[in-house]
């Protein structure tokens, strides 16, 4: 191929990207109202859902492309779950995937196209806006961060949010202090192995979080929770420092921070 053939190819190559992004960009904000914005923290310059790296999943029935969709209306009104039902089935998914609280619903699972889902879930919920958590932002798995122990082949999912606080300082904290956990803080991962966990994962969409622990299936969080500071006071240490990092969002209770949210198939 001769050098114009080549820099022709370039140029076209460079054209053709230009172009997606700047369709991709005027997607976003048809499909974001301002109230996502300023949920969301983006209020001003509008910016592309954030995008952490997609981390490697092994355990059987769990795919690298796991994410999270919220659904928030803004009514204030529960979802109707025929509507949010019809959409998963679509795509491959069913109740086990749906969870809600208020108006808050959320779909968790694997997500091969989240703006097609976007899309036909604005369809259904004309005046309500969606957030897409891409991939967690930090992510214990039991195959990986406790040597010898067996991942159970089904789980059960507990989904919880809540915000962080909105002094950016403190927002990136937060974010340093889970990005070095492991390494500085190995006692939590600890904690976690002895509760039997077998992943958790947190997704962060502007200063709103996304909390999920997966737990052995018919197993209750309630009695493996404690179990994560048994013997390990650094446990509650961490848990203490990270209070003052996170707030409830709009409509929790006063002094409430991580709202849990209830599985549509266990109704």
């Amino acid at each position: 191929m001769t050098n114009i053939m080549k820099q022709s190819v370039t140029l076209c190559l460079y054209l053709l990207f230009s172009f997606l992004a700047v369709e991709l960009n005027a997607t976003e904000n048809l499909a974001y109202p301002e109230a996502a914005r300023t949920h969301a923290g983006t209020t001003g310059a509008f910016l592309l859902p954030e995008i952490a790296p997609v981390t490697e999943t092994a355990e059987p029935g769990h795919s690298r492309n796991t994410m999270v969709i919220e659904l928030v209306s803004e009514s204030g009104r529960q979802h109707d779950t025929k509507l949010l039902l019809e959409v998963c089935k679509k795509y491959g998914l069913s109740a086990s995937n749906i969870y809600q609280w208020h108006n808050h619903a959320v779909i968790y699972g694997p997500v091969k196209n989240p703006y097609a889902i976007r899309k036909d879930l604005l369809a259904r919920f004309k005046h309500d806006y969606v957030k897409i958590y891409h991939a967690p932002f930090y992510e214990f798995k039991r195959s990986k961060h406790c040597a010898g122990a067996t991942t159970e082949k089904e789980w059960d999912n507990i989904i919880l949010t809540a915000s962080l606080v909105q002094d950016s300082t403190l927002q990136k904290e937060y974010l340093d202090y889970h990005a070095t956990q492991f390494e500085e803080w190995p006692e939590v991962a600890r904690g976690f192995c002895n509760a039997s966990f077998q992943q958790l994962q947190l997704f962060k969409y502007g200063r709103q979080l996304m909390l999920i622990i997966s737990i052995p299936k018919g197993a209750s969080l309630e009695e493996l929770d404690p179990k994560t500071a048994e013997n390990n006071p650094r446990v509650d240490d961490w848990n203490n420092l990270m209070k003052k990092y996170q707030e409830g969002i709009p409509d929790a209770a006063p002094g409430e921070t991580w709202v849990f949210l209830k599985p549509l198939s266990g109704r």
